[in-house]
């Protein structure tokens, strides 16, 4: 019995225009860096969400906890409208999951959102619930792993939310780049999807057939999510796109040769957009045509990089791929994951 795709939902908070927050906001935070509008400029990004506007407020001096807290508040009602989307997709009720898993790296509370939003959705009190905490921007393809197998080995619907609020991690001003480059990308989005066991119906799309990980952890100081008493901070060198160019053509012919694939059977890519450099390595080290890479792109543009939840929102994109899709994400460790998709 495979696990199949069968529904996908989304919430996404006040967009704001990418030249708007720098004009408004950022370019007196970063007064004293001579790139950061090259950076803003050249991050491509159009258009991203935000639950703390940074036109509406200046959260980089609160501390850790009003910004957990603020987390909670923000993130229940977003993960209740895309678990509720994804569900209504698939044509199932709350009270047909039997596990929910919510991969998250921006905000944490005790109880979580998978307990809270399992009440308030009225999932079922035998519901079996997993927390996939701070792995950052690869983490949707891991959560999808172990949602798959449990879907496969218990024959029950399972849901993975991925909910993401980068916008409460805004720093203090300082000259690091990193932090430039952090603030011209990330974004705030929930994203859901419901996988079952295969079967032909209302909402199906693809079953998962196969993910491979894969870690540097000689480059592990090249990403970095560490926190600290004014929120989470991330620590990002401009060597991460060479890393990534030595590692994406082993996983990606690892993950396609398990199924008797070649590059050039796959119909979609979904490949994360830490930023347009990533964007480029991966198209160059792979051989790729500029148009396979445009939902990627797209959702940069349109979203900007949402962490966990961007790779299902490019996967949303390729909906209508006809053929094998191939998701990858990227992040600390440094981490590669990539999943394939294939038509149910």
């Amino acid at each position: 019995m495979s696990a199949v795709l069968t529904g996908a939902g989304r919430a996404l908070p006040t967009t704001i225009e990418q030249d708007a927050v720098w004009e408004g906001f950022f370019a007196g935070h970063y007064a004293d860096v001579r790139a950061a509008r090259r950076v803003f400029a050249g991050a491509g990004v159009r258009r991203r969400h935000a639950v703390a506007n940074p036109l509406d407020e200046d959260i980089s001096s609160w501390s850790t906890g009003a910004r957990m807290q603020r987390y909670v508040q923000e993130a229940l009602p977003l993960g209740k409208q895309a678990v509720a989307a994804a569900l209504d997709d698939a044509g199932l009720a709350p009270g047909d999951v039997g596990l929910f898993a919510v991969a998250t790296c921006t905000g944490y509370a005790t109880p979580g959102l998978d307990i809270r939003l399992a009440s308030d959705l009225g999932m079922p009190p035998g519901l079996q619930r997993l927390l996939v905490g701070h792995m950052g921007c690869y983490a949707a393809i891991p959560g999808l792993a172990a949602v798959g197998d449990y879907v496969e080995a218990r024959s029950r619907p399972a849901v993975l939310l991925c909910c993401e609020l980068t916008s409460l991690h805004v720093q203090p001003p300082v000259r690091d780049l990193d932090q430039v480059v952090a603030h011209a990308l990330f974004s705030d989005a929930a994203t859901a999807v419901v996988l079952e066991p295969g079967r032909a119906g209302h909402g199906q799309r693809r079953r998962l057939a196969g993910v491979v990980a894969r870690t540097d952890p000689s480059t592990a100081d090249h990403m970095t999510w560490d926190v600290t008493d004014l929120g989470f901070r991330m620590g990002l060198s401009p060597r991460v796109p060479d890393v990534l160019s030595r590692h994406v053509g082993d996983v990606v012919d690892e993950l396609l040769t398990g199924a008797g694939l070649r590059i050039e059977d796959v119909a979609g890519w979904a490949v994360h957009p830490g930023g347009p450099r990533i964007l480029d390595v991966v198209r160059d080290q792979l051989g790729l045509a500029e148009e396979q890479l445009a939902a990627s792109r797209h959702v940069l543009a349109e979203h900007g990089n949402c962490s966990s939840a961007t790779v299902l929102l490019v996967l949303e994109e390729l909906a209508d791929a006809d053929g094998p899709v191939v998701a990858m994400a990227f992040g600390p460790g440094l981490t590669l994951y990539a999943a394939l998709l294939l038509p149910a």
